[in-house]
């Protein structure tokens, strides 16, 4: 089962910058430093099948993997012993060489007990043999390099591993949910505290793996404890407040409110379970807790200091956001209806500022303006309303509010050249050719030497198109002239 928060929706006009960069920055890390690890497996596996290795080390494997059943209580890894038994008889020896040489903790236990396992010939054998494989393939690799080993903690790598991955269906779920978290969160907190804030839930994630799973030489990669870390600030963020929640469950999906931090205790619980169940040993289930509590708790404990959430963040539900808007609305005409038309202008421009996608107030603000076409507000309004109707595809307004700027404001403020070009651009798109020939004109009328003698030659286009040949043959012989 999968629940996440997803209360928000991203304003593609304020993006999150620094989400996308840590995005960008696993991918690119992914893509070229850890590029390099096919092709040391494949030189460790080749040299591995060129020895007697195989045949060494089969029998132990197997041995091993019973004994973490049996001793251990790692019922998962019986699916593992099934896997060698079938590849045993079938001689897969690729697949065994690639299952014994990435088993780190396996290699650990052979060296450990090498001895106990073999003669001393095949002891000597097996260093002479395995150990270089190790010293210049496996060592090398990305994971062994700067992924997060309990068993030789190094401080640098509890930042490193979070930017590692173990493969292409790894890095993108990772991704997925650093995107899906991220842009709230950032959001909250601003980009810089976001940065630190996430790293630092990667630390402590890493620390609480460690201290789990001790002693282990097999490295931690990946961004998940970091993300955990964001799923548990998001929560903290949001506190009491009943936000939404998606939730998968099998074919089966859908959303549900509820308190935010409600939500905690069942996601720790849950990575808890998992860990003690063991059913899929390959998961950091503790560094997903670890990271959920982390998260959590620096918010609630920094959440008046340093990590205190911006005051813009938290949004009116969308219910309220109606009624304030329709109740300032009814005020603004209001103003209108009693004719107190200086009082309702900055009202609607204060609705506008404030519901910036409401076409109708713009609307609002050019009749307005309007009443004095004399002023530079009206070409303005004008202007960008011709601009609102364009973008929303409603060629009809934006002919009909150019005409009436012309008939009303243009011998006080004229249009531009651009403005007339948009106006017949839009017309000949409609074959409103009537019209497109008088936007023509009010160009020609402007002087601007780049723009007239395209629409010259397009308009020329259009009617011999049409057969309208006179016309054609009026607007050709106008364009050397221009």
């Amino acid at each position: 089962m999968l629940i996440i928060p997803a209360e928000n929706t991203i304003n593609w006009k304020r993006p999150p910058w620094m989400t996308l960069g840590l995005m960008l920055t696993c991918l690119l890390v992914f893509l070229f430093y850890q590029s390099d690890d096919p092709r040391l497996m494949a030189g460790a596996v080749k040299r591995y099948l060129d020895t007697n290795l195989l045949q060494l080390e089969t029998p132990v494997y197997e041995t091993y993997l019973q004994r973490q059943i049996e001793l251990e209580g790692e019922s998962a890894r019986v699916r593992d012993l099934q896997a060698v038994d079938e590849a045993v008889a079938s001689n897969a020896r690729v697949w065994l060489a690639v299952q014994m040489l990435s088993d780190r903790a396996f290699f650990h236990y052979m060296e450990t007990n090498r001895s106990l396992i073999w003669s001393p010939g095949q002891q000597q054998a097996w260093q002479e043999q395995r150990l270089p494989i190790q010293q210049e393939f496996m060592d090398r690799l990305s994971a062994n390099q700067l992924g997060l080993t309990p068993a030789s903690l190094h401080l640098s790598n509890l930042v490193t591993y979070q930017f590692l991955h173990g493969g292409w269906g790894h890095i993108i779920g990772n991704l997925v949910f650093l995107f899906l978290l991220g842009f709230t969160v950032e959001k909250a907190l601003g980009a810089g505290r976001f940065l630190l804030a996430y790293l630092l839930c990667g630390v402590l994630s890493g620390l609480v793996f460690t201290a789990f799973s001790l002693n282990s030489p097999v490295p931690l990669v990946g961004a998940s404890g970091s993300i955990s870390g964001l799923m548990g600030m998001y929560v903290a963020i949001y506190g009491i407040r009943r936000i939404r929640f998606f939730y998968f469950l099998g074919v089966y999906f859908d959303y549900f409110r509820a308190p935010a931090l409600a939500l905690l205790p069942v996601w720790v619980a849950k990575e808890v379970y998992d860990y003690w169940s063991g059913d899929a040993p390959g998961v950091a289930y503790m560094a997903h807790a670890g990271g959920l509590l982390a998260g959590a708790a620096l918010v609630l404990a920094l959440g008046k200091s340093w990590l205190q959430v911006r005051e813009t963040f938290f949004e009116p539900e969308e219910g309220e956001l109606d009624e304030r808007f329709t109740a300032a609305y009814a005020q603004a005409m209001a103003s209108i209806a009693r004719m107190e038309f200086r009082l309702a202008q900055p009202q609607f421009e204060a609705l506008r500022k404030q519901y910036p996608d409401r076409p109708v107030l713009l609307e609002h603000l050019y009749q307005l303006a309007k009443l004095r076409p004399d002023q530079p507000a009206y070409r303005d309004r004008a202007r960008e309303l011709m601009q609102q109707t364009l973008s929303n595809h409603q060629w009809e307004r934006l002919v009909e509010v150019w005409q009436e700027y012309l008939s009303r404001g243009a011998a006080n403020e004229p249009l531009s050249a651009e403005d007339h070009n948009r106006v017949l651009f839009a017309c000949l798109r409609h074959d409103d050719l009537k019209n497109a020939e008088k936007a023509f004109e009010r160009l020609r009328s402007s002087a601007d030497t780049t723009l007239i003698p395209e629409a010259c030659r397009l308009l020329a286009e259009e009617f011999e198109k049409r057969q309208m040949l006179p016309k054609a043959r009026h607007y050709r012989e106008l364009l050397p002239s221009l």
